[in-house]
């Protein structure tokens, strides 16, 4: 893998030329003070203070007693130890975004130039990554470690590294629908610029539905890859997430590097490296959680799914390898009982 691979994969890069082909995005360049506050965890964990006053924590119940708890009378020993750094604060930002969330609808989903703090979902008061304030986001990407490999480790798996991370960083605000579902949510694996894999994104839970349009959502993402990507996107090697729609349409959420800290899901990359006719019969393997025993660990173990211990000989490694046999010995005795 080289660094232009992964550099096309950054949404500045990407979404300018697919624009209307994905979701509703605003862009901002991030200042590198906003950048070194992510990074800085040598003090206390503060939240930029806020010149429109909102607060992260909109939906909390104020106590004023508990409050007064924490407070340092004067003339106390206290007084004379360190005092407490005091919170950033990023006005000029904080405008841009405010704007942008305004025209967006009013709620938004944050990512950096390649990912996102799924991981600290948990934290926010909606258990989702939907903002609607620049406290809000500013929460969740200072709560995050995945984000870390943004910003520090973004080039590891490159031959012609030179750097650890790119120049610049960017914000992403997209669009936060509410009616999206997660099963509609689809990674494509793109192996010589042939389309050879499709999976299920979110492979943390069965979803029926799936089953009934696995045919049709095969067709429409092959069409859409062929119409629109295959011949545009320049890595010969890659990897991207669609969203599908209840009318079929297909919107193209994301580009990711093949191979290094992208996750291969209902595959291995063993799998994946493997000629595109050995795949399927059609060359296009689709795979999606087919029943309750076939879920894979993920965010509800609540550790991020990316940050999994999976290489040979650990536990969960172990464990997805006893799975996949118990789910194949499930499959072979339903075929001889057919």
């Amino acid at each position: 893998m080289k660094e232009e691979e992964v550099n096309r994969c950054q949404i500045q890069e990407w979404y300018p030329k697919f624009k209307s082909l994905s979701i509703k995005t605003r862009i901002h360049e991030l200042p590198e003070s906003f950048v070194q506050y992510l990074l800085d965890d040598s003090g206390p964990f503060l939240l930029p203070v806020s010149i429109s006053n909102e607060d992260a924590f909109p939906n909390r119940i104020h106590n004023p007693e508990e409050e007064d708890d924490y407070q340092v009378s004067e003339g106390s020993d206290d007084d004379e130890s360190e005092q407490p750094p005091l919170p950033p604060s990023f006005p000029e930002l904080e405008l841009q975004v405010k704007e942008s969330i305004e025209s967006l609808g009013g709620s938004v989903f944050p990512k950096l130039n390649w990912s996102a703090p799924k991981d600290s979902a948990w934290i926010s008061t909606t258990g989702t990554l939907k903002c609607s304030s620049f406290s809000e986001i500013a929460l969740l990407l200072r709560s995050s470690d995945s984000l870390i490999h943004d910003l520090c480790h973004a080039y590891d798996s490159c031959c012609d590294k030179t750097s650890s991370r790119p120049k610049s960083f960017f914000l992403a605000l997209r669009k936060w629908y509410q009616s999206l579902k997660p099963e509609m949510e689809l990674r494509c694996f793109v192996r010589n610029q042939n389309l050879v894999g499709i999976s299920q994104r979110e492979v943390t839970t069965f979803y029926p539905a799936l089953l009934e349009k696995k045919d049709s959502l095969r067709v429409s993402i092959e069409d859409f890859f062929v119409e629109n990507l295959m011949s545009r996107f320049e890595s010969e090697n890659y990897t991207f997430d669609v969203y599908v729609t209840e009318d079929n349409r297909v919107k193209v959420l994301d580009f990711s590097p093949w191979g290094a800290f992208t996750l291969p899901l209902m595959f291995s990359w063993e799998e994946l490296d493997q000629n595109c006719s050995e795949l399927g019969d059609d060359g296009v393997d689709f795979r999606i959680v087919e029943g309750q025993c076939a879920v894979r660990p993920g965010l509800k173990t609540a550790v991020p799914y990316d940050y999994l211990d999976t290489s040979p000989g650990s536990g969960w490694e172990q464990f997805m390898r006893n799975a996949d046999e118990e789910l194949q010995q499930q499959t072979r005795n339903a075929q001889a009982g057919a």
